[in-house]
């Protein structure tokens, strides 16, 4: 239950666009984040069969990544890095809630691309017009999945044997399990387990 828990929130959460935008397996694709969200886009998405670069500002987590499957790490914080890698991307999915350089990345992606948002950014996103129409890119977003589509992501990670990176934590202790999660060292998802009381 611990483990398939998260896959009804994070898990369909970034399973959606997948299917939205009818991601083939021969895709680059680029995941702005590797957290809660960010950890199992990146999941899915070798299953998948996709090329995967990882986006993020904590140097700590590369090795975490390229063990989940990330073919690249790229600093998000590194305008070279960024830079190496213009027009590159099929889909960029941010699974963050901070303000970014929307314009950078919209560069980054490919012909008809699409920059995807599953993280709740707060603020407006500033992108200029010309950025999209050049190259007919789009922006979009999405939130959960439908039952059926529930039930798909479910079956996809029975066959492929996909399970989130869990902490557990009895509910006594949920105050320190909130403390792990504002500090940004909970991997991935954190699961209060009522039952081990």
């Amino acid at each position: 239950m611990a483990k398939a828990g998260p896959l009804f929130c994070g898990g369909i959460t970034v399973f959606n666009p997948l299917m939205q935008h009818q991601v083939p397996p021969t895709a680059r694709v680029g995941v702005i984040g590797l957290g809660g969200l960010g950890h199992m886009a990146l999941l899915f998405l070798r299953r998948w069969g996709c090329e995967i670069s990882v986006f993020t500002s904590s140097p700590s987590k590369a090795e975490e990544a390229r063990q989940m499957g990330a073919h690249q790490v790229i600093a998000s914080n590194d305008s070279a890095a960024l830079a190496a890698v213009t027009g590159k991307f099929d889909l960029i999915l941010n699974t963050t809630n901070v303000k970014l350089d929307w314009t950078a990345y919209l560069g980054l992606l490919a012909p008809g691309g699409v920059l995807h948002h599953v993280g709740a950014v707060l603020e407006p996103l500033s992108i200029p017009t010309f950025a999209l129409i050049s190259g007919q890119k789009s922006v979009a977003g999405s939130p959960l999945g439908s039952p059926a589509l529930v039930r798909t992501m479910i079956d996809f990670c029975a066959r492929h044997g996909i399970l989130p990176l869990t902490e557990e934590f009895p509910l006594s202790q949920v105050n320190q399990a909130l403390e792990r999660l504002k500090s940004g060292q909970a991997r991935y998802r954190i699961v209060l387990n009522v039952l081990g009381e």
